[in-house]
């Protein structure tokens, strides 16, 4: 009885599947399934697909993109695995709600913890630039000597005050449209989420005291207590993306709820 009523919630609250003519366009760049699951990410992200909203069957998709059926399911698994959409049997694919209480090793976005918080959401670049050759921050992260690789320092702002620090490095040849991007306006979070598939991540939380450079962004004293989130994705066997995320320590924490495996 349980089981049945939860269906029966769950249709009542998807919202029908979206018309033909509300599917974005593809942006015509690299694989095709990459660019569908860019289309359809980007949708999600931009709030055009609301939580709850149905995606067209992979059997429309298919014929509305012309393809096969397997480049769709790619890119919708895509969307799956990253959390963006659940597959539910006899009722199809869904977009996915942001709940405020998010699983620890969750990928997350800051502007949606603003936003899911009732904040206004701001943000900043603050300095942006190549990785010179040589650097040892190459071999610390996996990079090869001459590999590509930006580095980028960003503030995140919670109706005008400090909220998140992030210490960003991307590699290029990973993700090779980061350098044609307007990365004032977007954060490169936001953008590799939307952009650049990843099938693995790991994450490191610890507390750490405010370094000055952590300090001054963040507007602390230094060497007060900070959480500090670090998390690297790799596509296969490729880095894409390692990030270190400050947040002042008397003013955040990581909710997790989690069931038996069983």
């Amino acid at each position: 009885m349980e089981a049945t009523i939860a269906t029966k919630r769950v249709r009542e609250s998807a919202i029908g599947p979206i018309e033909a003519a509300a599917i974005p366009p593809l942006d015509g760049e690299g694989p095709l399934w990459l660019q569908i699951r860019r289309s359809m990410a980007l949708a999600i992200l931009n709030g055009d697909w609301p939580a709850g909203t149905r995606l067209p069957s992979e059997l429309f998709l298919t014929n509305h993109y012309a393809t096969a059926r397997m480049t769709v399911n790619k890119a919708i698994q895509s969307l799956a695995t990253e959390g963006l959409v659940e597959r539910r049997p006899k009722i199809g694919t869904i977009v996915t709600g942001r709940a405020r209480e998010r699983p620890v090793l969750e990928i997350w976005d800051a502007a949606n913890a603003v936003r899911r918080d009732g904040g206004h959401y701001g943000y900043r670049l603050l300095s942006c630039g190549m990785v010179p050759e040589g650097s040892p921050i190459r071999a610390e992260h996996g990079l090869e000597a001459h590999a590509p690789a930006i580095q980028m320092l960003c503030l995140h702002l919670s109706n005008g005050k400090p909220f998140q620090l992030e210490e960003r490095l991307v590699n290029v040849d990973a993700a090779p449209r980061i350098t044609c991007q307007p990365l004032e306006d977007v954060s490169p979070g936001q953008w590799l989420l939307a952009h650049v598939p990843w099938t693995e991540a790991k994450h490191r939380i610890t507390a750490r005291g405010a370094t000055p450079m952590v300090a001054e962004h963040l507007a602390l004293e230094e060497g007060e207590a900070c959480l500090v989130v670090e998390r690297r994705t790799w596509n296969e066997d490729v880095p894409v993306t390692f990030g270190r995320f400050w947040y002042p320590g008397d003013d955040h924490c990581l909710e997790g709820r989690f069931r038996p495996s069983w």
